[in-house]
């Protein structure tokens, strides 16, 4: 099922390792990799935990909380629709330090971002891909 409203977007191949990231939104979940050795929460999507070696990586759902870690504000449209300005963020998730999903933020003005901003997990549908997004947390701005 694809969004009418949602922007042209480059999507992702989906493959056996990042389908369940790529995914996952459909049933509104964010899933992210997760060592069954040593616990880590590996992203992006790897066959092996980088933290202790392990190949029990499997997709665990998280609250989908983070905050902006970092972010630019794009002018260019890469693709012909794509709306400009817009920005593309690190999100930092609450469940690890440093655990960064790099997506767009979506549902407030440009010139509202912030560095260290709460933000929450958004879906956008494209085909079978359900892009992780994120918004301010509790909704628009």
């Amino acid at each position: 099922m694809t969004n009418p409203a949602a922007p042209p977007r480059a999507l992702p191949g989906l493959e056996r390792q990042n389908r369940a990231y790529w995914t996952g939104g459909a049933e509104g979940l964010l899933l992210i990799g997760r060592c069954g050795a040593c616990q880590v929460f590996v992203h992006p999507p790897l066959p092996r935990c980088p933290a202790c070696g392990d190949r029990n990586v499997e997709p665990e759902a998280v609250s989908g909380r983070g905050r902006v870690a970092s972010f630019s504000i794009n002018h260019q449209a890469w693709l012909p629709g794509l709306p400009v300005p817009y920005v593309f963020a690190a999100v930092e998730l609450e469940e690890q330090t440093q655990l960064y999903v790099f997506t767009n933020i979506i549902n407030s003005p440009v010139d509202q971002i912030e560095i260290g901003m709460p933000v929450e997990v958004t879906f956008e549908a494209h085909e079978d891909v359900h892009l992780p997004m994120f918004q301010p947390r509790g909704g628009a701005r």
